[in-house]
């Protein structure tokens, strides 16, 4: 198959990323009870999406699968999109009258917490996701969600069959492209916390 590159994706992102840029808002947001978006958190979730992207452009690991052909799985578990579209945004066709910081932020940790679960499983040698995601992951998550890491997390182990399918190659293609958009979400909304317009 044709091998992937990271500037494969860059035409998907920068549509997204343009599709509804101006994130305005013309009152201020409460004081941020878990924590504030630093520079450092702007840097820590631009190298997580960097990472997914180039997970999903291994070509060991998505040979025979067009993977930019695939439907991305979102974790449905959050509303992150709809919770943490700013004040007077216009994102989602609606436009929004008020922003929950804490609702935002809590959904977006229950995103992290559900991407690590799913990053930790992939365990297995014969099916390689590398570790640059997890890394990067987890400095996200230590260092802007503290709150969101459990203790018990670094234990969390899914023993690896020995063996990498087709079916789990496709799924982990699905869930990474998942996990990319909704890491860009993430990237705005810590650019956005971060950049003292609220």
């Amino acid at each position: 198959g044709k091998s992937l590159h990271p500037s494969d994706f860059a035409p998907a992102l920068l549509l997204l990323v343009l599709s509804c840029p101006l994130w305005h808002v013309s009152q201020a947001v409460p004081v941020m009870s878990k924590g504030q978006m630093t520079d450092s958190c702007v840097l820590y979730a631009r190298t997580l999406l960097q990472n997914i992207t180039d997970a999903l452009a291994q070509r060991n690991l998505f040979s025979g699968i067009d993977c930019k052909e695939q439907s991305m799985q979102l974790n449905t578990k959050s509303n992150t999109p709809s919770v943490c579209a700013p004040k007077e945004s216009t994102c989602s066709g609606n436009t929004v009258s008020e922003f929950n910081l804490e609702s935002c932020l809590t959904n977006i940790g229950e995103d992290l917490q559900h991407y690590y679960k799913f990053v930790v499983a992939q365990s297995d040698p014969d099916c390689p996701l590398g570790p640059a995601v997890l890394f990067s992951l987890r400095e996200l998550m230590e260092n802007c969600f503290a709150w969101s890491l459990l203790s018990d997390w670094t234990s969390e182990q899914v023993a690896a069959d020995g063996q990498c399918t087709y079916d789990e190659r496709l799924s982990l293609c699905k869930i990474l492209k998942g996990f990319q958009v909704r890491t860009i979400t993430i990237n705005r909304v810590i650019g956005y916390l971060n950049s003292g317009e609220h």
